[in-house]
């Protein structure tokens, strides 16, 4: 490749930026803060957000060759997670600096993190506070999950000659139109990628369009986790799930189950109602509500209970005492979704109904690659391109409303046959992101800069 732009040419660009985000941020910061509270643990390292860490942090990020791998929450957490893993089984000297936002992804990475592995919590974007966190961490390289372009942080990266990558990155053609709009303005952020790995071959024109040079097509890693589910590991933890659910089987060794996944509000609503209706269709059903914010728990637990259902919350089991009904399993943990889909008879993916606040859908390729009947709502434009391929070769079923959900469900849980027709076909649209995560740390492998630190 040749020499990459300076972001100073774009310097007055920059400079308004930064202007702005000192005042927005202020403005920002009480919701913020309220979101923190609300989410709990926003105390610990609480610093690590402006750059501050401690002296025994600093003295562990001083020494050893360090990727700063950047993530948000708890989907981008594991798809880095994973990542991580791979740049390490390649260079077993290497060390990963895995930086998140949301205090949910910052407990499922640290849950069973590694020595080679360093959890902090993103820095703001402002040039000072990034500038503090290059310094003491030094990358070889620095890699942003998905497409979280900082400005601050991608310029100093590049004016320290830090190779910047992209990976899993996603562009939607509602994005890329927004995006062109002010190439002018943005354009430096995406001419000044070392490399951008893509989820999709759709996407490949979109990143080039926007003035990225080195885009290539790898595969999902997402999907490569959901395609990768039979681990050993996973299975250990799928079937401890199944055992938790084992003293509300009572005379049946398993219970038909729905697993709703990543809801949000009022969808919670709607699939309490259907479910009423099928359990008169399908005795013994039992849902599993994953919502996509577990600090809503305590809402969803009042209006499920004032629905004349029985709810049980996931936090609580193992316990003493388990309730001899459960018609909902409220999972208020996180980094378990992949084990409960496993276990699912049929899947609901959330954040695709009418009526939510912000729509776009939610990943529905996890319980489609494990063979698993999948339906969702009509706004699935976060995952346009894998979700035209399932309804292009009929391994999902889109609804275009609620009342329509409910007959649709009613309908897939008489439907075994059908059911698994449909498993079977998403398992092959999905197969060929298998092998998504090696060439991806393949790929970024090959920009870092490994023999100049």
């Amino acid at each position: 490749m040749g020499a990459r732009p300076r972001p100073g040419l774009n310097g007055w660009i920059l400079g308004v930026y930064n202007v702005l985000f000192l005042p927005v941020l202020l403005f920002l910061l009480p919701g913020l803060i309220r979101r923190l509270v609300r989410r709990g643990n926003y105390r610990e390292k609480f610093g690590q957000r402006f750059g501050l860490y401690s002296q025994t942090d600093r003295q562990r990020l001083s020494t050893g060759k360090w990727v700063w791998v950047h993530s948000i929450s708890v989907g981008e957490t594991l798809v880095a997670l994973k990542l991580a893993r791979a740049l390490r089984a390649r260079d077993g000297k290497v060390k990963v600096f895995l930086s998140v936002t949301t205090s949910t992804g910052f407990a499922l990475a640290r849950q069973s993190a590694p020595d080679w592995l360093e959890v902090a919590y993103n820095p703001v974007d402002a040039p000072w506070v990034v500038a503090r966190v290059l310094d003491l961490v030094r990358p070889v390289g620095l890699v942003l999950i998905e497409g979280e372009l900082w400005p601050n942080l991608l310029a100093a990266a590049v004016r320290r000659g830090i190779p910047v990558s992209l990976a899993n990155a996603r562009m939607s053609p509602r994005s890329e139109r927004r995006f062109l709009r002010f190439k002018p303005m943005v354009g430096w952020l995406f001419a000044a990628m070392e490399s951008v790995c893509v989820a999709e071959p759709e996407d490949v024109e979109r990143w080039r369009r926007l003035g990225a040079g080195n885009v290539v097509h790898t595969g999902s890693i997402k999907f490569d986790l959901a395609v990768a589910g039979n681990a050993d590991a996973d299975l250990e933890r799928t079937e401890a799930l199944r055992e938790l659910l084992r003293p509300f089987c009572r005379d049946r060794e398993q219970r038909f189950c729905l697993v709703a996944g990543s809801t949000w509000a009022p969808e919670e609503r709607v699939l309490a109602l259907a479910f009423k209706r099928l359990s008169a269709e399908v005795p013994g059903i039992l849902l599993v509500l994953v919502p996509r914010h577990v600090e809503r728990a305590g809402e969803l637990e009042r209006e499920l209970t004032a629905l004349g259902l029985a709810v049980v919350r996931r936090s609580l089991l193992p316990g003493e005492g388990a309730p001899a009904r459960c018609d909902v399993l409220l999972v208020d943990t996180t980094g378990e979704l992949r084990h409960w889909y496993a276990l699912a008879d049929m899947v609901f993916v959330g954040k695709s109904l009418p009526g939510i606040r912000e729509v776009g859908g939610q990943n529905p390729a996890e319980p489609a690659a494990l063979g698993k009947a999948v339906v969702f709502g009509p706004h699935m434009e976060n995952f346009e391109a894998v979700v035209s391929g399932l309804v292009r070769e009929r391994a999902a079923l889109p609804v275009p409303d609620a009342e329509h959900l409910e007959e649709a469900l009613v309908r897939l849980a008489g439907a075994v046959e059908e059911r698994g027709e449909m498993g079977v076909r998403a398992i092959t649209v999905l197969a060929p992101h298998q092998g998504a995560t090696e060439r991806t740390a393949l790929q970024l492998a090959g920009g870092f800069q490994w023999m100049d630190r």
